[in-house]
């Protein structure tokens, strides 16, 4: 059995995760999340990681932002992470930033829930998985955190048509997106806007996942074996990489878009940037 279990929300997070030391078992809808982690720790495991892309709750957050999470809240519980783990983590991920992560049932899709949650919980980032996760590693005395890289920053409402088109094993079904566009219209500039998120979000969770290498940098796994090399690459899927290129491609469409947005006019240069 691998040493790290992968705990994700989408099939394709789960083909990025696992690798020769990391099971990758993808949460999907969640209805059965905590028997699969359940059935999936062995004697051998020795900890537990939420990984894949969330949505943002913190103002100025933009796609690609990678959380690595300092606690992982759910309701009115909390779960501190491995302090070694994410230590490890935010070395590795030089531009990552350290915070809280909270854990819901259901899909934040408004921008208005989003907010409410930030308020409530302090947290940077949401998912559907973590709280599963810290909760099943509290039961079993085993290390956990998380890495979340934001893909719908708080001011972005999530279409329906795009929340149709995950199915219950979180793999997509693009025809039931194209019958959900072609109900509603009105939806395709907001699913567009999202598929470029999504292509930042998987850009930036594929970085991740190449600089953490093997077994997703667990501190004492690394112990036990050599240092594993920053030249490994991640998984590539289907055919040809073009697809990933692709990914890479609009990632830089969309940061050069994001810098000359937010510089404004070359007039305006002394007004400064923000963060």
């Amino acid at each position: 059995m691998a040493a790290v279990i992968g705990v994700t929300g989408l099939a394709f997070e789960a083909r990025i995760a696992a690798d020769l030391h990391t099971q990758a078992i993808c949460g999907g809808d969640g209805s059965t999340l905590a028997e699969s982690l359940a059935s999936a720790i062995a004697g051998d495991c020795c900890g537990l990681i939420s990984f894949g892309i969330a949505g943002g709750l913190s103002p100025g957050l933009r796609a690609g932002t990678c959380i690595v999470g300092s606690t992982i809240v759910a309701e009115t519980l909390e779960f501190p992470t491995d302090r070694h783990w994410s230590q490890a983590l935010l070395r590795l991920i030089p531009d990552a930033i350290h915070g809280a992560i909270a854990g819901v049932p259901t899909v934040a899709a408004h921008p208005g829930a989003k907010r409410s949650l930030h308020i409530s919980t302090g947290a940077l980032a949401v998912d559907n998985e973590s709280h599963v996760v810290a909760s099943v590693a509290a039961a079993r005395g085993l290390p956990m955190t998380a890495v979340r890289v934001i893909m719908d920053p708080v001011t972005r409402e999530l279409p329906a048509a795009a929340l149709a088109a995950v199915r219950a094993n979180g793999t997509i079904d693009l025809a039931a997106l194209i019958h959900a566009i072609m109900r509603e219209p009105r939806e395709l500039p907001m699913v567009l806007r999202t598929a470029v998120d999504t292509l930042v979000g998987f850009a930036a969770l594929l970085r991740c996942r190449q600089l953490l290498g093997l077994g997703l940098a667990l501190p004492s796994l690394q112990a036990c074996g050599p240092e594993p090399s920053s030249s490994i690459e991640p998984p590539v899927y289907g055919s040809d990489g073009r697809y990933l290129a692709h990914v890479a491609d609009a990632a830089a469409v969309n940061r050069r878009t994001a810098r000359i947005e937010h510089r404004g006019p070359r007039s305006s240069r002394t007004q400064g940037h923000s963060s």
